[in-house]
């Protein structure tokens, strides 16, 4: 495994709902000394406004101060959704992984289709020809067929579909122990420990 410290992930919010998902991986992330670069949709920021009370600009220069206010950290970094001179753009300048979380049927569905109309949908495009980690985390219901085939053509180009689907056996208390579910399972398809969640059988051990 990398040294954490070296790893470089972009982390892309959608418009699904489910930002807490997104939040709760960054800070893990950040807490990994992972660097961070974080792109949000434009329904990604509406979807954070109202679940969260987050009312991050649409110009990076203020999203990046509001963000690294935030978290509190400089480690992150904050781009353009249309910002195609950005590295993650290019395979020459790739990052290691790639997290779409929550993950949108839109963007599942143009990120299959391989349109790379935004910067969101050119880096995970980067990321599947390049052979490194796209973990998506779709938080839809019901599906129809059209999600499903979507997702199909995801995985067998090479993604986790990861849908936020919490257990229960771990007996979550809260909310808040939903949410470090699907993280902690995030994380494990990422290579970093964590104790976000009791494992099957570790109670008993």
């Amino acid at each position: 495994m990398q040294n954490n410290k070296t790893r470089h992930i972009v982390v892309a919010i959608t418009g699904a709902s489910g930002s807490a998902y997104g939040l709760r991986l960054i800070r893990e992330l950040l807490q990994a000394g992972v660097r961070i670069s974080l792109i949000l949709s434009s329904a990604g920021r509406q979807v954070l406004n109202h679940e969260a009370g987050l009312d991050w600009a649409e110009d990076i220069k203020e999203q990046r101060r509001q963000v690294q206010e935030h978290f509190a950290s400089i480690a992150i970094d904050c781009l353009a959704i249309n910002d195609f001179w950005s590295g993650a753009a290019s395979g020459s300048a790739a990052p290691d992984a790639m997290v779409v979380i929550p993950c949108s049927m839109g963007t599942a569905g143009r990120i299959a289709a391989g349109l790379s109309n935004n910067l969101l949908e050119r880096a995970a495009d980067v990321i599947l020809k390049e052979r490194r980690l796209l973990v998506l985390v779709p938080r839809e219901t019901p599906l129809n067929t059209i999600h499903l085939e979507n997702l199909l053509r995801l995985s067998r180009a090479g993604a986790v579909v990861l849908p936020a689907m919490p257990g229960f056996y771990h007996g979550p208390e809260n909310m808040a122990d939903l949410v470090n579910f699907v993280v902690g399972k995030v994380l494990d398809q990422l290579g970093f420990a964590h104790e976000l969640f009791t494992r099957w059988g570790e109670e008993h051990h």
